[in-house]
């Protein structure tokens, strides 16, 4: 796999929504009222019932599983919530490679800042990841 520093990842996205966050709920057992209930979000002073935090990290997972198509494996992600997922919100994963590292085993990593952001481009989740190429 060519890997080079500025190469963009192709975009991962999903609307969100209760369908979405209903799966998620069922496969994690998290069905906390503020995810599922827009009532219970509004109690918490946020437009809707929002979603899991988790759900965005998956994103993020699928956003680098999907470009490295079984040509290597996440490493490391770290990354902060800086923003809420909202009822109706079209969430997308980008990605950029920032550097790419071969050691002295012959071993190449790539380092990426990765993030998720809503439909109007602000960042919700920015993070970091290091992956190794196969």
């Amino acid at each position: 796999m060519r890997v080079v520093a500025g190469d963009e990842l192709p975009p991962f996205t999903r609307n969100t929504g209760f369908a979405n966050w209903n799966r998620y709920a069922a496969v994690n057992d998290e069905f906390v009222p503020i995810h599922m209930d827009d009532e219970s979000g509004r109690a918490a002073g946020h437009p809707t019932a929002i979603g899991m935090g988790n759900l965005q990290w998956s994103y993020l997972h699928n956003l680098l599983r999907g470009w490295l198509g079984g040509q290597g494996h996440i490493v490391r992600i770290e990354g902060q919530f800086r923003r809420l997922n909202t009822k109706g919100m079209t969430v997308t994963a980008r990605g950029v490679v920032t550097a790419v590292e071969q050691d002295a085993d012959g071993v190449r990593t790539a380092t990426l800042d990765i993030w998720t952001e809503d439909e109007h481009g602000n960042t919700l989740l920015p993070a970091n990841a290091v992956v190794r190429l196969n």
